[in-house]
């Protein structure tokens, strides 16, 4: 008897959840877009809970992905697909020339992933994180590189890094409004604000990229942070 009521709760939950979602679809009932499950992700929102499923499915649609990064504030072109002999073959990707609120040293090539990451860590941990510490935003944004076409850590033999396929960038400095300049090479694990802001920036840009590899990783990452979309999953 017991199994029956629970079972006639469940269907009729799964009736109401499906009511109500045919209902948002057909705009019968109104949500903040953000919680609009089928509506494309809006870079200028405020993260909500459903942010990392709209992020998520952005960054595996070519198509999602544009409109989003049409929202972001970036200034981009959108440049051709690519291949090459050794395999450095470039998809979906743009010409990023400007962050939405900093300038950069150089514009670089990003798949639109990387580009899309790159916005919503700017806008929702970067900008903030410097606000908060400093009380004044992050003018500019020096990389050493994106798109190249070599190996891992440049290995003569291997597999392509993701810089092969410009689903990588290397960020080395941020620099505030008021003149300070704070470097991976110099403030990584600092006893200063500096410090503490690349902390918070590079913990929140985890919630962004599928790689996040800094000073702590390896010798070889010491001045910059490593951000990639690639297939694998770490934060260090």
């Amino acid at each position: 008897m017991m199994a029956r009521v629970v079972a006639i709760l469940l269907l009729f939950a799964a009736l109401s959840a499906a009511v109500m979602t045919w209902l948002v679809y057909e705009g019968y009932i109104s949500v903040p877009e953000r919680d609009n499950p089928f509506l494309p992700l809006d870079v200028r929102a405020e993260p909500g809970p459903l942010t990392p499923w709209k992020f998520w499915r952005a960054t595996h649609d070519p198509t999602r992905c544009m409109v989003a990064l049409e929202t972001s504030g970036l200034q981009f072109i959108p440049v051709a697909d690519q291949t090459t002999p050794q395999g450095c073959d470039v998809a979906h990707a743009v010409r990023v020339e400007r962050f939405a609120y900093a300038s950069v040293n150089h514009a670089f090539l990003a798949t639109c992933p990387l580009a899309l990451a790159l916005a919503m860590s700017e806008r929702h941990v970067w900008q903030p994180a410097a606000l908060s510490l400093y009380g004044e935003a992050i003018k500019r944004i020096d990389h050493i590189g994106s798109y190249a076409c070599r190996n891992v850590n440049h290995a003569a033999d291997g597999r392509l890094s993701e810089h092969a396929y410009a689903n990588a960038i290397d960020v080395e400095a941020f620099y505030l409004a008021g003149g300070s300049r704070v470097t991976i090479a110099n403030d990584w694990n600092a006893d200063s604000r500096a410090g503490r802001l690349l902390a918070r920036i590079h913990e929140g840009t985890c919630g962004y990229f599928h790689a996040v590899l800094g000073p702590d990783y390896n010798v070889l990452h010491r001045t910059h942070f490593h951000l990639d979309m690639g297939p694998y999953q770490v934060c260090q």
